[in-house]
């Protein structure tokens, strides 16, 4: 009743406080609505004036998140319906009005996420005891702090949307109120706010006593809070180094360069080293680290790739992204593997625990990123493709075409023809993953384990360098060319080898690189320097699918499937990917078939409009990955999935 008091006296409309606000106080078990109609303007919030002390801004999203922890699991679970959206609200200390909810939830809302709930907080301000009193000061005609029971029922029973009679006994009925049938509104005044802040305090300490919830550390939309725990000094840091992002064409060059500028009209271009420093509010360098990688298709259609293992020596803001790159080769068109989604998991890499810690879900042009304050510590870097627009190609009529690797020059001897120089010029910049121009034995060695499953010994090493051009004992793109050029002269010009090298890193005959994705990792750290390198994990597949089921089920939302009590379909909804996962909780297997058909601009990881999917018994499994076919038009994703008749 207290808590909803104000939404009564500012707008008039019905609400309810939800149970998990409810401190020890026995006040708020009396909760319940009023509605008065709205007499007091609304005013600016201190988030909106532009000299907001940052220790104001703080605490506000401190609250924000302690208010939706309170109500839902992790900041990062959505809001899904008007009566949630009430319930956390109320949870923060607001009292929305009818009104207010309504101009917030719509006809066509059908979820919120945090940074929207933040910003309706922006916005929605508490009520004020001061305000309060001068409300029913206008109601108090003789001026005495005191007004007749019969004028409060009679005006909330017939004013506006109208109360129960049980509703206003309630009220009255408080200990805090004289018997004598006169209501002291100033002591109710007092005890309503004492309440909100009392509600405020309880979502604060659980958020605070929760060691779990405190660690959650996951990013949000583009152009929302960073990170809900983050504080605006160092969200407005991220901000500051977005203006020295790297440019991916140029990573190898180790001089100077220019930053390839975020969309934002507020980005300028600047130019930035290795070590990109940049002027924040704590005045702290910002470092750069990035890697190269690629994504290849396998046989059976699955794509792998590289893992990373990143090392921050301190708790840092930090700005992580993959992009696909382009390679030497130039053209006026962009490369097809251009349009490759990409994405990247982070996961903790302690030995006992390997929980996922937060993953790109906003995108600038082809780089997709994440925003946030990771603490020290060393971290696993999944990069991540869904298979939608990096597909096995059909190779009718490829073999006709056939270029050639090898040719014997006017002296009689072998050696590579130019289109094949060119190619393993760009197989070079691929597998040369730090971008300094050499090969080391370790970036060599991720090639062999690709081609043969096995590593080049240091002893095959050492003679690699008394017979190919080396520097600082790596293989230099010269000695790259060398060293395929004696293993075409050794067979005597037998191309099969060479040609399971081109295939293994996805061109097809005519030389076309059409079955992998070269990308770039960035990362740029505020006062501290990231150490970032590439790892070969046996368990990266089976870490990589943990990590999308777990941020499709903390992100998504869950809908029960029809005539099914254990049979649940999670949906994450990006802005550039939707991702379904089915969670079979029954005790036996089910087969979902799943229609795409009133999809619209939409293409699948699966490639087909209808299939079938059989999930085992108390199991996982992602469903399907869709994204638009032309992100320049819009989309629809509606899918039906049904369950298919046991056999």
């Amino acid at each position: 009743m207290l808590m909803c008091v104000s939404s009564v006296l500012f707008s008039g409309e019905h609400t309810t406080l939800p149970k998990q606000a409810d401190p020890s106080n026995n006040i708020t078990e009396l909760v319940k609505p009023l509605r008065v109609r709205k007499y007091i303007p609304a005013k600016m919030s201190y988030l909106e004036s532009s000299s907001a002390p940052n220790d104001e801004d703080e605490a506000f999203y401190l609250q924000c998140r302690a208010a939706y922890v309170s109500a839902f699991k992790s900041s990062l679970a959505k809001i899904s319906s008007k009566q949630e959206l009430c319930r956390v609200l109320q949870l923060a200390g607001r009292n929305p009005s009818q009104a207010t909810l309504d101009k917030y939830w719509t006809t066509g809302t059908t979820d919120m996420n945090f940074d929207d709930f933040c910003g309706i907080l922006k916005h929605e301000r508490k009520a004020e005891k001061n305000e309060l009193i001068d409300v029913f000061k206008k109601l108090d005609t003789d001026g005495d702090g005191y007004i007749s029971q019969s004028k409060v029922e009679k005006l909330l029973t017939t004013g506006g949307d109208t109360m129960t009679p049980e509703e206003v006994n309630a009220i009255f009925s408080l200990s805090d109120i004289n018997k004598d049938g006169q209501f002291n509104y100033a002591e109710f005044c007092r005890l309503l706010v004492s309440t909100v802040d009392a509600c405020q305090m309880a979502s604060l300490e659980k958020l605070q006593a929760d060691a779990k919830l405190k660690k959650q550390n996951f990013g949000s939309h583009l152009g929302g809070p960073s990170n809900p725990s983050m504080s605006p000094k160092s969200a407005a840091s991220l901000k500051t180094a977005e203006a020295t992002w790297s440019d991916p064409d140029n990573t190898q060059k180790k001089d100077s360069r220019q930053s390839s500028h975020p969309s934002s009209a507020r980005s300028r271009r600047s130019n930035v080293s290795n070590s990109a420093s940049g002027t924040s509010s704590s005045n702290k360098e910002w470092h750069h680290s990035c890697m190269k990688g690629c994504f290849l298709l396998e046989e059976d259609g699955t794509i792998s790739s590289l893992h990373y293992q990143l090392h921050l020596p301190q708790t840092a803001c930090v700005i992580l992204s993959i992009q696909p790159i382009t390679l030497n080769r130039r053209t006026d068109k962009p490369p097809p593997w251009m349009y490759v989604d990409t994405a990247l998991f982070v996961m903790s890499a302690s030995s006992t625990d390997s929980s996922l810690m937060c993953f790109t879900n906003a995108k600038d042009n082809e780089k997709y990123i994440w925003r946030g304050e990771l603490k020290a510590g060393k971290y696993y870097l999944l990069p991540f493709s869904s298979g939608c627009k990096l597909k096995k190609r059909g190779r009718k009529n490829v073999y006709s075409k056939t270029i050639e690797l090898v040719y014997k020059n006017d002296a009689g001897k072998l050696d590579l023809t130019k289109e094949f120089r060119e190619v393993l010029s760009d197989i070079f910049d691929m597998i040369d993953l730090d971008g300094n121009g050499l090969l080391s034995l370790e970036e060599y060695n991720f090639l062999e384990l690709m081609i043969s499953g096995e590593e080049c010994k240091m002893g095959t090493w050492a003679i690699c360098k008394d017979n190919f051009d080396m520097k600082k004992n790596q293989l230099t793109r010269q000695g790259f060319m060398e060293l395929n050029l004696m293993e075409a002269t050794e067979k005597d010009g037998d191309s099969d080898d060479l040609w399971t090298l081109v295939e293994t890193m996805g061109y097809n005959r005519r030389l076309e690189l059409v079955e992998a994705c070269p990308f770039q990792i960035e990362v740029l750290c505020e006062g501290t320097k990231p150490s970032l390198h590439a790892v070969r994990l046996d368990s990266g597949p089976k870490l990589l699918n943990q990590a999308l089921q777990r941020s499709i089920t903390l992100a998504g939302t869950a809908k029960q499937l029809k005539g099914q009590d254990n049979v649940f379909i999670y949906t994450y909804t990006g802005e550039h990917r939707v991702s379904s996962l089915i969670a079979n909780k029954s005790n036996q297997k089910v087969t979902i078939h799943v229609n795409n058909k009133h999809n619209s601009n939409c293409c699948s990881s699966r490639g087909l409009n209808v299939f079938a999917i059989e999930v085992p018994a108390r199991t996982k499994m992602v469903c399907q990955h869709v994204l638009p076919i032309s992100e320049k038009l819009d989309w629809t994703y509606n899918c039906v999935e049904t369950l298919l008749p046991y056999k």
